[in-house]
This record gives structure tokens, C-alpha cells and sequence, in this order.
């Protein structure tokens, strides 16, 4: 594990903000084919993904840092921590105000970012294991369990490596949702995303650390159960709304009324 890539004027290049950067760029590069394959501007999609990483990231810290109350420090404002679901709101916040700014169509951009989003989810998640920042999960035995001795957050016992569990569900989320892509609709393909996304940290979260906060089930689990609902119900909503309807027999046809001689 190596937390600080290299020194530049004293200054340290950390590994979790470049796999961050790395994900920007990479949500940036497959959402700007996905606006460009559905006839609307790559620039739009560059303005989208930058201006939802930088609220993101400002999300995710003053998330983080409601979390630390309260006994918030200097160190609580460095590199290290943020929180994905402050990330998340602050995201779409800032995305909902592109989509207005450039006319977008609200349930294409939906279903044009969730791959993009869903990957560039895996790459932070690989960023998080290769620093050690302490989002790994419980002791563990098992033979791919490891330990993170220069990890930001050190550990040498061996423990879940939950980031890595995240990034195969990421990339496995994100085939899923480029099939179902292919013959569903942008509302359904987002719903499924938030679904699925959220049943994958609901599942990661019973390996981790984190404290319960509710009924047994801590604070990301909470926000993966929403998550889930929201997404069911933006999937029964798209599957309703284009519900094939039964066209009425033509009365004339159907020898329901006699033709005119």
C-alpha cells in the first residue's frame, strides 16, 4: 500500500485524490461517447462530470465532517476523508443545475450516466485499497484477506479487502447495466443503477467496521435502502408508463359491424 505516490515542492500527491482524478476522467471520456451516440453535445457532458466532481467532493467532505462532530480537527480537513453519499447529493445537485443550464433531457442524461458513473465508482474504490484509508473490512482468514501495514489507516492483522469486493461488483453492475441499455429506457437503466448499487453496499457494509446506527444496520445502509426503493420505484414507473396497451379490434374487421355494401 502506498498512500503518497511521490513529493512535488513538498507538496504530497496522494493516491486516493489521483484515483479520484483518474475517475473523473474516466466518467468524463465514456459519458461524452454516450451524449455524443445519442445526438447531444460532448461539451455537455465534460461540464456535467466536472462540475459534479468538484460539488462531489465538496459534498463528500462537509458530509464527512457532520460525521466527525463532535470532535471535528485540523486532520479531519486534509486529503483523507470523505464520505460517498455527501459526494452523491452533492453530485446530483450539481448535476440537476447542468442538466437545466444546457436543456438536457432529464431521462437520457439519467440513463447515459449510470455506467460511467458506476466505473468510475470501481476506479475511486481501487484508489481507497491502494492507500489504505480504512474502508476495508473485518479480521478474516480467508485465503485473499490482507493487510494494509502502510495503509494511511495501518492494520496488521489481515482483514476484508472490501474496496476490491466493490470494484468486481462495479465492473459487474456497469456489463449489466450497458445490456440492459441497449433495450431499456434511460429511466430504467438509472433506476437499476441505484438498485443494484445499492444492494452491493448493503452487502459490503455487513463486512465492514462501521458502527449500527438503526435496527442493526448502519448509517450506508440506510442510504443503500433508499437507494434500492428509489430505484425500484423509477423501474416500475418506466416499465408502467410504456406498458404495451391492447389496441381495440377494428369492429369493422372483426365482424362486429357489417360492412357497407
Amino acid at each position: 500500500m502506498q498512500p503518497v505516490l511521490f513529493t512535488v515542492l513538498g507538496v504530497e500527491v496522494q493516491t486516493y485524490g489521483v484515483s479520484k482524478v483518474l475517475a473523473a476522467l474516466l466518467a468524463a471520456y465514456l459519458l461524452g461517447r454516450a451524449f455524443t451516440a445519442r445526438g447531444l453535445k460532448r461539451e455537455s457532458a465534460y461540464d456535467l462530470v466536472m462540475s459534479a466532481t468538484f460539488w462531489g467532493f465538496i459534498g463528500a467532505k462537509v458530509y464527512y465532517l457532520f460525521e466527525q462532530l463532535p470532535t471535528v480537527s485540523l486532520h479531519d480537513f486534509g486529503g483523507m476523508g470523505f464520505t460517498w453519499y455527501g459526494g452523491l447529493l452533492g453530485g446530483v445537485a450539481a448535476a440537476l443545475v447542468v442538466i437545466r443550464r444546457h436543456r438536457l433531457p432529464l431521462e437520457v442524461v439519467a440513463g447515459a450516466t449510470a455506467v460511467p458513473l458506476t466505473l468510475a465508482y470501481g476506479v475511486g474504490r481501487l484508489g481507497c485499497l491502494l492507500s489504505g484509508d480504512g474502508t476495508y473490512g473485518e479480521p478474516s482468514s480467508l485465503p485473499w484477506a490482507m493487510t494494509f501495514p502502510d495503509g494511511a489507516v495501518p492494520t496488521d492483522v489481515p482483514v476484508h479487502p472490501t474496496p476490491a469486493y466493490e470494484a468486481i461488483a462495479a465492473v459487474l453492475i456497469a456489463w449489466g447495466l450497458w445490456a440492459l441499455g441497449r433495450h431499456a429506457t434511460g429511466q430504467t437503466v438509472f433506476g437499476a443503477y441505484l438498485a443494484l448499487s445499492g444492494v452491493a453496499r448493503l452487502l459490503v457494509e455487513e463486512l465492514r467496521t462501521n458502527d449500527a446506527v438503526v435496527a442493526g444496520l448502519t448509517q450506508p445502509q440506510l442510504w443503500s435502502l433508499l437507494s434500492v426503493a428509489v430505484g425500484i420505484v423509477l423501474v416500475v414507473r418506466s416499465r408502467t408508463t410504456l406498458a404495451p396497451i391492447t389496441p381495440t379490434p377494428d369492429p369493422v374487421g372483426a365482424g362486429l359491424v357489417p360492412r357497407e355494401p
